[in-house]
């Protein structure tokens, strides 16, 4: 098990083991897990002192604090009572957390296969106080990973927790592809809730957390957080990738295409519709009578178009396509009154006027800088990139950088 842990903090969650000279006809990849024991998998929940960011995910609001998201790795707290100089606070190892969500000073985290809550109280003394166990799906799917297979062969979920991926090439008779979808489906003045950006996956409303994963929707009930319950969890679609929450309506985004889901009964969130799309990841923001998606082509995220589609939803049932534009290689989103913001990769941040939906006007663009996710707040932007947190504040009809912070 030391191997393992070893193996883990030495290389990169995903990384490529290939040998030289050899003939790729005959050679395919292969994903072989790297594992560890549920045991000491969740006893390594621990709230540490401030460190390093080694690959910045989505990001959080809540109060005067911003929860940044260290891809896999767990979540570093940000103060920001003076957004001139945020400080890095403290770190929450979490192994296999990728999204969090925040409700009267109560975190609630994924860990892999559970949901993990933590009491915020005492900011000084953060303690977990909660966790439902065998929620998540316990595998990754496919299309996360540079590889043809995964060899799931030799890993028990009901012992085990992959904690990362080895890339191996083998020979294509030696490469049997595994049922991995059964594996994925298997169970193993102050606000009192935050905000998420464009890429979140968990929302919360009144007393209810849903959270979407590759192809589920789950409910849990939270009026007593230290002994949240699943209340419902069902099929939602293919390659779900974002989840967001408007008016007693939830907006998943995959990389096939939009589901509307009705959440007047809380409890049991119903299809109401779906539009198809090209192939892309897809983060969507939704505010009056529209929904904003970014389509990002390239890497698994399937063919190159990237583009920003402005989705008429009217009419919930039959929601469509009204106006598109090209973009370079876009990321998050966000709206602050008439502004669209969008995050488009390396092209920088860029502003839009969509006073005129469909009809957006580009009026500001923050070149130069690699940008991921943004949160609108009331009296200012964050935005995530390259492992650093920029801020600008909103004066008039203008938006202006007010200080960036680097988490190293």
């Amino acid at each position: 098990m030391k191997k393992l842990a070893l193996l883990a903090s030495l290389f990169l969650f995903v990384f490529t083991s290939c040998e030289n000279e050899i003939d790729d006809s005959e050679y395919t990849s292969v994903a072989v897990p790297v594992k560890q024991s549920l045991q000491e998998f969740r006893a390594s929940v621990k709230i540490q002192e401030p460190k390093d960011i080694q690959e910045s995910g989505k990001i959080y609001a809540w109060n005067n604090y911003i929860f940044i998201n260290d891809v896999q790795k767990g979540v570093h707290i940000i103060d920001n009572i003076d957004p001139f100089n945020p400080k890095n606070v403290q770190f929450i190892n979490i192994p296999r957390n990728m999204d969090v969500a925040v409700k009267d000073n109560k975190l609630y985290a994924d860990s892999g296969t559970d949901l993990v809550i933590f009491d915020l109280q005492d900011m000084n003394n953060i303690k977990e106080i909660g966790r439902v166990e065998n929620v998540f799906p316990n595998v990754f799917p496919q299309t996360q990973l540079n590889a043809t297979f995964i060899d799931y062969e030799n890993f028990d979920p009901e012992k085990e927790v992959i904690i990362g991926f080895v890339i191996e090439k083998r020979k294509i008779e030696y490469a049997t592809q595994p049922n991995w979808e059964d594996a994925f489906f298997a169970n193993s003045a102050e606000s009192s809730t935050g905000t998420g950006g464009s890429f979140a996956r968990f929302s919360i409303k009144d007393d209810y957390l849903y959270v979407a994963d590759d192809q589920k929707l789950s409910v849990f009930d939270i009026r007593n957080p230290a002994q949240t319950t699943l209340l419902n969890q069902d099929y939602a679609g293919f390659a779900i990738e974002t989840l967001f929450n408007y008016e007693d309506h939830l907006y998943l985004g995959s990389d096939r295409g939009l589901y509307i889901f009705s959440i007047e009964d809380a409890a049991k969130p119903k299809e109401v519709s779906y539009l198809q799309h090209v192939l892309g990841c897809d983060p969507v923001v939704v505010e009056g009578d529209y929904a904003y998606v970014t389509i990002r082509g390239g890497n698994f995220c399937g063919q190159e178009n990237n583009q920003l589609d402005v989705v008429n939803i009217t009419d919930k049932h039959s929601p469509f396509i009204e106006q598109s534009y090209q973009m370079t290689n876009p990321y998050g989103l966000g709206i602050k009154g008439d502004w669209l913001f969008v995050c488009d990769g390396a092209d920088g941040l860029k502003v839009f006027d969509k006073s005129n939906t469909p009809n957006l006007e580009l009026i500001d663009h923050f070149k130069e800088i690699n940008t991921y996710d943004v949160i609108p707040l009331e009296e200012r932007l964050l935005m995530v990139g390259d492992n650093t947190l920029y801020q600008y504040s909103y004066k008039g009809n203008e938006v202006n950088l007010i200080s960036t912070f680097t988490i190293n």
